[in-house]
C-alpha cells in the first residue's frame, strides 16, 4: 500500500502548482483504482491548513468548504485508507524523534512516517526531502 504526502495532496488540489497536472493523475490514478492507497490523518490536517492559508495563497486561498470537498471527495474512494495513531506509534516515533536532525517541524515528518511504518505502508509518495531522515520508510518523487 502506498501513502500519500501533504505536498503532493496540495499539488493535486491547486491548479496553480506547476505540479498539478502530475499530482492530480496520480492521486484520481489512486482514487479510482481497485489497490489500497493510504493518507496519513496529519497530511489531512496538514492539507487543511494549507490550501486554507491566506498568508499563503492570498485572495486565491481555498474555502474551507473548498478544501473539506476535496478532502471528502477522496475519503469516498472505496481503495482509500486513513491512516491513524496505532498502540505501537509511541515506540516506533520513540526511534525516530532522537535522531540528531529531527528538530522543529521535523518532528510532523516523523510522526507521518511512523504511522506509515505501524501500517506497513510499501511507500510514501512525497516530495519533501526530509524523510530521507528516515530510510525505514521507502519514498517516491512523482515529479
Amino acid at each position: 500500500m502506498r501513502a500519500v504526502d501533504t505536498n503532493v495532496l496540495v499539488y493535486a488540489h491547486r491548479r496553480e502548482a506547476t505540479e498539478h497536472a502530475r499530482a492530480s493523475s496520480l492521486v484520481r490514478t489512486f482514487a479510482e483504482g481497485d489497490e489500497p492507497w493510504s493518507i496519513p490523518w496529519p497530511c489531512v490536517y496538514e492539507f487543511f491548513s494549507v490550501v486554507t492559508n491566506v498568508r499563503i495563497w492570498k485572495d486565491a486561498a481555498s474555502t474551507p468548504k473548498e478544501a473539506w470537498s476535496q478532502l471528502a471527495a477522496w475519503f469516498a474512494s472505496p481503495s482509500v485508507r486513513l491512516l491513524a495513531e496505532t498502540p505501537e506509534l509511541p515506540t516506533i516515533l520513540a526511534e525516530l524523534a532522537q535522531r540528531p536532525r529531527v528538530r522543529g517541524p521535523v518532528i510532523h515528518d516523523a510522526r507521518v512516517a511512523a504511522i506509515c511504518m505501524a501500517h506497513g505502508v510499501d511507500a510514501l509518495i512525497t516530495r519533501d526531502r526530509d524523510f530521507a531522515l528516515f530510510p525505514e520508510i521507502k519514498t517516491e518523487n512523482p515529479f
